[in-house]
């Protein structure tokens, strides 16, 4: 294993990690600090999958795969008197949705790669992080699954309540993930600057 492919590995794990200790606290009404630090793990993506192709971005995937399953078990363990911290439902709805994103993320850049160099990175994130809101919020929190865990009460996701704070009624978890949705779109923009500035340094061809 190549030292660069071990550093994607490092920076995944490091923001798979970071994201699970920040989605512990609020920012704002609908989001949570985690949302923030999330999406940088598309940027990790991204970054190995020009450097170095879609296999190396996989292995980096599957790692930071493994890394988040540790953290949904070691948040299983911790009781905050109410119930554990991480329910069975969110450790599915976090690992499903973070490993089939993140392998869209990788098939879709390297099917685009040839184009002009924003539009891999820039497309591939949005449609990875498009299913990963989908994903995760509709297993965790959605009525319609609660087979996946009857004992665990989200009913409280349910919550009728205007869009965001404004728009149409719709249940709380929608608005949570429109909320964290935005957020990624915007990270995902943000995120061009470092891809061009890593990659216009350590490659001549983009």
């Amino acid at each position: 294993m190549s030292r660069d492919i071990r550093f994607g590995i490092g920076a995944m794990a490091a923001v798979v990690v970071l994201s699970n200790i920040l989605v512990q606290f609020l920012l704002g009404n609908w989001l949570t600090w985690g949302a923030i630090t999330y999406p940088f793990a598309f940027l990790v993506t991204d970054l190995m999958n020009r450097l170095h192709g879609p296999a190396a971005a996989r292995r980096v995937v599957v790692a930071g795969f493994a890394v988040g399953i540790a953290c949904s078990f070691v948040g299983t363990l911790i009781d905050l008197g109410t119930g554990p911290l991480v329910t069975l439902r969110i450790a599915i709805g976090s690992g499903t949705a973070f490993l089939v994103a993140q392998l869209l993320d990788v098939a879709v850049f390297d099917r685009m790669r040839r184009r002009q160099w924003w539009q891999a990175p820039l497309v591939s994130s949005v449609a990875g992080s498009s299913l990963d809101t989908a994903l995760f919020f509709t297993i965790a929190f959605s009525a319609s699954l609660t087979v996946l865990e009857p004992a665990n009460d989200v009913s409280w996701a349910g919550t009728i309540l205007p869009l965001i704070g404004k728009g149409p009624d719709v249940p709380l978890w929608v608005s949570l993930a429109v909320a964290d949705w935005m957020v990624k779109l915007t990270v995902a923009l943000i995120a061009l600057v470092p891809f061009r500035l890593i990659t216009s340094r350590l490659t001549q061809t983009i």
